[in-house]
């Protein structure tokens, strides 16, 4: 039997309104130590967006390197499987590839070529037991950027994007065939498929070209099982073995309700099951109020309500989300907010007005604590940019085009 945890979307080092997610992180990844110890599987998954931006703090690569050895501490005979994502910098990712894989860890980040072909050998990682039985492989694709797609013909049926990330696939599966035929095959994917249901706010298209998801019935036929990221909820994606484990705690306020975990799965005699472990919350992420919006004066009371711990120490604070009705707001609301959850010791870090549109951050005038730039995406910037030299909003359009060169600069 092949035994392995599926985890995706770590994101280390976001912050929310300036806020570190750090004591969280340490909370989340300590939990999942105590998995590997409990359950001893064959191998642990990471399918992308290990870090929130490409170019991550460096509290964030600490805690990452951290887990890493305490994760090989914890089961030294199981097979770590690291994949960047559309936050990573991919080279960035690969560039301890040698030192990793001298306990265990093996990254895969940029897809390379030799005369127009893939290479296929550095995706194809073998899952022994800690007896030295092979056990079966995982075929580990990241984030299909612009460069990492093979050229393909044009196809009335569906987009060249969509054709060319199939081709990617077809193209890794012929090449290893014999390495795998007859052993469970587990791919990795970090991408948008079709049907999954994204959180608002806190993930972004990112198949390029205009089409922004993937369809389920398009991976190989033959994978045991498809660990998937990029989407932070738990759910099946077209199939029952088609799978995102999700994120290992909410990155924004729409993902408040989300059962955050890993996914832990089994697969004996072509048989796959799956058990999705869910974690413990270090903080709490409030909806203020629960269902609907409230009027400002009811904030108040519905704060009180909470009846949560006088003074705690500001990284400790639960954050929240407060949605209000339009009627009544003064030009001064947003202050007041703010003093409102400083009061009942709340870190507000979302505010939505009845139909408006959705900000799912504060401004940058309203952050509390000063931000580096590396925490910054730099579609961010792109928008200053824009905005600045043409007084409006970059339209879908300038976004994919600023999506595909950002992309293409970081496989360099």
């Amino acid at each position: 039997m092949l035994r392995f945890l599926h985890t995706a979307d770590w994101h280390l080092g976001q912050t929310l309104r300036g806020y570190s997610r750090e004591l969280e992180h340490v909370a989340v990844l300590d939990e999942l130590v105590a998995i590997v110890e409990q359950h001893r599987p064959h191998a642990l998954l990471v399918a992308g967006d290990i870090f929130d931006s490409p170019n991550p703090p460096p509290e964030a690569q600490r805690l990452f390197f951290r887990t890493l050895v305490r994760l090989h501490a914890a089961c030294p005979s199981m097979s770590i499987v690291l994949t960047a994502g559309n936050h990573d910098a991919a080279s960035r990712l690969e560039a301890p590839r040698d030192l990793f894989a001298a306990f265990g860890v093996h990254v895969v980040g940029n897809v390379r070529r030799h005369s127009g072909r893939t290479l296929a050998a550095p995706h194809l990682i073998p899952l022994p037991s800690p007896e030295g039985e092979l056990l079966g492989h995982v075929l580990a694709v990241s984030y299909p950027t612009a460069a990492c797609l093979p050229a393909v013909a044009a196809d009335a049926t569906r987009s060249r994007l969509i054709a060319a990330v199939q081709q990617l696939y077809a193209d890794l599966l012929e090449q290893t065939r014999s390495q795998w035929q007859g052993l469970p095959l587990i791919l990795t994917g970090h991408l948008h498929v079709s049907g999954a249901q994204q959180s608002e706010g806190s993930e972004r298209p990112i198949l390029i070209g205009g089409e922004n998801a993937f369809p389920a019935n398009l991976f190989p036929a033959e994978a045991s099982y498809l660990a998937l990221g990029h989407l932070h909820k738990p759910q099946r994606a077209g199939a029952d073995h088609i799978r995102y484990s999700g994120s290992l705690l909410p990155l924004s306020a729409s993902e408040i309700d989300y059962a955050h975990g890993v996914d832990l799965v089994e697969i004996h005699k072509k048989k796959v099951s799956t058990q999705h472990i869910v974690l413990r919350r270090p903080l709490g992420f409030h909806r203020i109020p629960n269902t609907g919006f409230a009027l400002l004066s009811k904030i108040p009371e519905l704060l009180t309500a909470l009846k949560l711990p006088k003074n705690p120490p500001l990284d400790q604070r639960p954050f929240a989300q407060i949605r209000l009705c339009r009627e009544g707001l003064s030009p001064a609301f947003r202050e007041e907010l703010d003093n409102l959850a400083e009061a009942h010791g709340l870190r507000l870090v979302d505010t939505r007005i009845e139909d408006s549109e959705p900000s799912m951050i504060a401004t940058d005038s309203q952050c509390p604590t000063m931000q580096t730039v590396a925490q910054y995406d730099p579609v961010h910037f792109f928008r200053l940019a824009y905005e600045r030299s043409f007084s409006r909003q970059p339209a879908d359009a300038h976004l994919a085009v600023f999506h595909q060169v950002l992309e293409e600069a970081q496989a360099q």
